[in-house]
């Protein structure tokens, strides 16, 4: 993805400053400082949990939520999900998207093909921690101190369980 973005920022300072079709002359600089706020954006998507919350963030968005809340761990992807993955899905600012699968969904992600949607609430969370199984497995426990064995928890190793991420 960050290579997709570098030649996207290449393309708009080498060869748009040099077209004369454009109607505004300063229109790549303005695109390609949207673009590098976009890259920095992905790159500053980080994800945390403590004793009480699940936290994904990334500069100028994010969501924490309460382990106390969460009913399902999964293993999935934005493309099993909905035609919104990509580059293209992950523009939003804030993260809301819309699936045909489960409708709304928070995605704080920088990996489309493969992560983990937390339903918590009314509005479900998708997001791509680096290890997924490690991070599957500590969100779990967390959240089983709360609220006891979810019916279905990919990081319980005696509850129920996807190997969909290997």
């Amino acid at each position: 993805m960050v290579g997709t973005y570098v030649v996207l920022i290449l393309i708009v300072a080498i060869v748009l400053p040099h077209s004369s079709t454009l109607l505004f002359a300063g229109a790549p600089y303005v695109l390609g400082a949207l673009l590098l706020l976009f890259l920095v954006r992905y790159l500053s998507t980080t994800y945390a949990m403590n004793d009480v919350y699940l936290r994904a963030w990334r500069i100028l968005g994010g969501r924490q939520v309460r382990l106390s809340e969460v009913r399902k761990i999964e293993y999935t992807s934005m493309r099993d999900l909905g035609p919104t993955g990509g580059i293209f899905g992950s523009w939003g600012w804030r993260g809301r998207m819309w699936t045909p699968r489960i409708g709304r969904v928070d995605a704080i992600y920088t990996d489309a093909s493969k992560g983990i949607l937390v339903t918590v609430g009314d509005v479900p969370m998708y997001i791509t921690p680096h290890d997924l199984p490690e991070f599957a497995r500590e969100l779990s426990r967390r959240v089983r101190s709360y609220t006891g064995r979810l019916p279905t928890d990919v990081g319980d190793p005696l509850g129920s369980s996807d190997d969909s991420a290997e």
